[in-house]
């Protein structure tokens, strides 16, 4: 079957339907879900049951840039700074010396025992540098894995902040394999102008489109999640033509938002984790159109070889160097190596040498996909027992809460107080997204001159205004009274 512009709506629907039945069933049998769609593209494909003929690198690397601006914006936006400020330090490392040694230990290693080059092996080594967010996320969420100490935080922000090192890395090698005459000295100005132009633009982005989010009024809440995906496009677009890391100003200005108060938080929140799934599940079919089985089994030797490599050797020993600053058991350095997932990330980067005609693409390719798929299988499926085997599960109901958890929850509040602002009160002409109310309490409903008001963070308090609050217990209870400035209740 020929893709066209009259039976790609139908074909795309049919594939995103079946991923979606399929996937509900696939917890029972402990199979990574993400794994389940990159199946489905592949039976779907040219050389499967569907004989949907897809060959367009061009357009996968497309649809590939669009998923991953979605998956790093709603990453960015569900890490909970409070959370990684204790291990921002250790993440950082992770994700930026960690891609480092393992792309070069992998390009030795590549070089050593086949007949690429230096500069492939570690053009190879660069694309299957960096843990997937979207594996490592969907994984640790869906198998509900509570995890002691700081090791989840860990986790999710070296996922969800190494993409933009492997992406440069990816982009600088393949630069370096293509043109002959360029060297290593050449790119490494260019590499530190990426991330210094990504990180700061980042926080710019974060720092106006808070106040923009804020200050704005917009008719409809629904228009604020098209503001979402505005701001992510503007990030990555804008940064990218000016030589910056658009993938770190997307990551960078998600994170300053999710950590500040918006309007409509929880409406935007909601909104990109259902686009972060829905962009996953359109990447995985994707790639999995794009790959020819046939192609894989001449490489399987290399890619079992290879993918040995990474899971035992090389990402430990990124991991181990990467933590020496710090003080951490043995047991808890072996889990983080172990959650190295790879998934579609590296298979979105390995269409980079594609389509810039490098000599060895194809069969790069195709040993990325087979080291994407044995890690999502193997590392994927193993996870929940591995953390048992090293005793570094709690029980779900002792697990700290992020922001995350508590904004796409629909828990019932249970503690209730009325409170009328006064005529001294600090609070009044402020907007309630100004009042840094804890993230489990809220204003219900307003009553205003015998009139009842629904509330929404851009509303702003009055004198005399009656406010009806709710929340979770005593304690954030209090705390959002304290944000109100008021000394006294009136009886």
């Amino acid at each position: 079957m020929i893709l066209t512009t009259e039976n790609i709506l139908l074909v795309g629907s049919i594939l995103l339907f079946v991923a979606l039945f399929v996937g509900k069933t696939s917890s029972r049998f402990g199979v990574p879900i993400l794994l389940l769609f990159l199946i489905i593209g592949m039976l779907a494909g040219s050389e499967g049951i569907g004989g949907i003929h897809f060959d367009d690198p061009k357009m996968a690397q497309f649809i590939g840039i669009i998923a991953l601006n979605f998956i790093l914006f709603s990453g960015g936006l569900d890490t909970d700074f409070k959370a990684i400020k204790p291990v921002l330090k250790h993440g950082l490392l992770l994700s930026s010396a960690g891609v480092l040694i393992t792309a070069i230990s992998i390009g030795i290693f590549v070089y050593l025992v086949t007949d690429f080059s230096l500069y492939e092996g570690i053009l190879l080594g660069a694309i299957v540098s960096s843990t997937d967010s979207a594996a490592v996320f969907s994984i640790l969420r869906s198998k509900g894995i509570a995890l002691k100490g700081n090791l989840r935080p860990i986790l999710e922000l070296e996922s969800g902040s190494n993409d933009p090192m492997a992406y440069v890395l990816t982009i600088l090698i393949t630069q370096l394999v293509v043109d002959k005459d360029a060297t290593i000295l050449q790119a490494i100005p260019i590499l530190i102008k990426q991330f210094l132009i990504g990180g700061i633009l980042g926080v710019i982005y974060g720092k106006v489109f808070t106040l923009l989010i804020n200050k704005i009024k917009l008719e409809y809440e629904g228009l604020y999640v098209v503001l979402g995906i505005a701001i992510m496009f503007i990030s990555f677009a804008l940064t990218d033509a000016i030589g910056g890391n658009g993938f770190l100003a997307v990551y960078f200005c998600a994170v300053y938002l999710g950590n500040k108060e918006l309007i409509h938080k929880k409406t935007l929140f909601k909104s990109f984790d259902s686009f972060a799934w829905l962009m996953q599940i359109i990447l995985f079919i994707t790639l999995g159109l794009l790959v020819f089985p046939s192609n894989i089994i001449p490489i399987l030797a290399t890619g079992i070889i290879v993918s040995l490599f990474l899971m035992f050797i090389a990402r430990p020993i990124s991991v181990f160097i990467s933590m020496l600053p710090f003080k951490m058991l043995f047991k808890e350095k072996v889990f983080i190596a172990w959650v190295g997932l790879r998934g579609a990330v590296p298979i979105v980067f390995a269409i980079y040498p594609l389509t810039a005609g490098a000599e060895k693409a194809n069969m790069i390719f195709n040993i990325v996909f087979f080291i994407s798929l044995t890690s999502v299988l193997l590392q994927g499926t193993s996870l929940p027992k591995v953390a048992k085997w090293l005793k570094l599960t709690i029980p779900n109901e002792h697990k700290q809460r992020t922001q995350t958890d508590i904004l796409l929850e629909d828990n019932i509040k249970s503690i209730f107080k009325e409170i009328q602002i006064p005529h001294n009160c600090d609070a009044i002409g402020k907007q309630i997204v100004e009042l840094n109310f804890p993230k489990t309490a809220l204003i219900s409903i307003i009553k205003r001159n015998n009139i009842f008001i629904t509330p929404n963070g851009s509303t702003i308090l009055q004198e005399g205004d009656k406010l009806f609050i709710i929340s979770e217990n005593d304690i954030d209870l209090k705390n959002a009274i304290d944000c109100l400035n008021i000394n006294q209740l009136p009886s």
